[in-house]
């Protein structure tokens, strides 16, 4: 009998435009799941990863803020900070607005107060430049700068404002954009409010007690006082509304092209090679062996177009990274593990129906074809 791998590569090579078709097919199917996936967890870690990068210990948000997120602009009072300040282990509060814009991009504002802000973390590590020194300045992040060429002196629009760029930081400080907290308040007309306020304590280790002792403070019982390390753990796909829902519906229709691809690719060939599986089964070949050829050949092409699929999502990813530098691209290993399984998991269910289909041809007939 022929050897199964040298009629799998003869029959891929006589009709290299189909396998070349249903290879690329495939490829597209590893990359749309790991470039999408990647790209919202991407976004999702970076967004984790800033956040614990301010360093405070808790955050305090305003009655009726949601646990995971605040894109709300300046609900409450600044004096909430004084209040906070003065409970045991509170070392320092920095009251931030958060302002969400959509202007150009999708992005949190923040409008701070440096030196508390700096109290509750690290100082701020400036690339360029240096703090606020006018009420018109704006501190933006590498990235930022390094997407739109910008240099400290240069002009940049938020809020429908003119800012001057007065420094640029490294990435990591919460958001990408920082403007004076009265210049935003008045921007907003919400003078003397903020949207959040972080919380350092002299240790950290008394975190449960310092927000049991805020819950205790009349009128703070209905805020929503949580640490940093719990917010963090929230930050996850099953707690983002609509998040899981996304992956699943991206991994579905990858899933679809896939299978639909490999049937429509198996079910030609069997079709074209009636009478080759004619000539297989009138030398001795049996049913499994029949169904094990297309099986293989399948199973081949999946193989193939998962290693394109990774190349491809890496050149996606590094495209993407150099297009926008804001936005980060997470291709991790433990989804390569799952897009190949589903790449090859639907390869061989898409040739399950060819393969009965030529198992089940008569070799009588098969010869007969023309």
């Amino acid at each position: 009998m022929v050897s199964m791998n040298k009629v799998i590569y003869s029959n891929l090579a006589h009709r290299p435009i189909r396998s070349i078709i249903s290879v690329t097919a495939v490829a597209v199917e590893v990359t749309l799941i790991l470039v999408i996936v990647g790209l919202s967890m991407g976004i999702l870690n970076d967004a984790k990863s800033r956040q614990a990068g301010i360093g405070a210990d808790l955050m305090v948000k305003p009655p009726g803020s949601s646990m995971v997120g605040n894109l709300s602009s300046a609900p409450v009072s600044i004096k909430v900070a004084d209040v906070i300040a003065k409970q045991p282990h509170v070392k320092a509060v920095a009251p931030v607005i958060t302002q969400f814009n959509t202007s150009g991009a999708v992005e949190i504002l923040y409008g701070i107060d440096i030196p508390s802000f700096e109290a509750v973390g690290s100082p701020f590590v400036y690339l360029e430049g240096g703090p606020f020194t006018g009420p018109d300045d704006i501190l933006v992040d590498e990235y930022i700068a390094s997407s739109k060429n910008l240099h400290v002196g240069d002009s940049m629009e938020a809020m429908n404002h003119a800012f001057r760029i007065c420094g640029i930081v490294a990435n990591g400080k919460g958001a990408r954009k920082f403007m004076p907290i009265r210049t935003v308040q008045e921007l907003l007309g919400a003078e003397n409010k903020a949207s959040i306020f972080y919380v350092k304590l002299d240790d950290a280790a008394k975190t449960d007690e310092v927000i049991a002792q805020l819950k205790q403070v009349p009128g703070m019982g209905s805020y929503g006082i949580q640490s940093m390390k719990e917010w963090l753990s929230l930050m996850t796909p099953d707690n983002i509304p609509g998040f899981s829902a996304f992956i699943k519906v991206v991994v579905g229709v990858a899933v679809c092209i896939g299978f639909i691809v490999i049937f429509q690719s198996m079910y030609t060939a069997v079709m074209e090679r009636t009478r080759e599986i004619g000539i297989l089964k009138s030398m001795g070949a049996s049913k499994t062996y029949v169904v094990r050829l297309i099986l293989r050949e399948s199973l081949m092409i999946a193989t193939a177009g998962v290693i394109v699929g990774i190349l491809l999502s890496e050149l996606a990813r590094y495209g993407i990274v150099s297009k926008f530098p804001t936005v980060r691209v997470m291709i991790e290993w433990g989804w390569i593990a799952r897009a190949t399984a589903i790449a090859l998991t639907g390869a061989l269910l898409g040739a399950v129906y060819p393969a009965y289909r030529a198992a089940e041809k008569d070799p009588i007939d098969a010869l007969a074809y023309e």
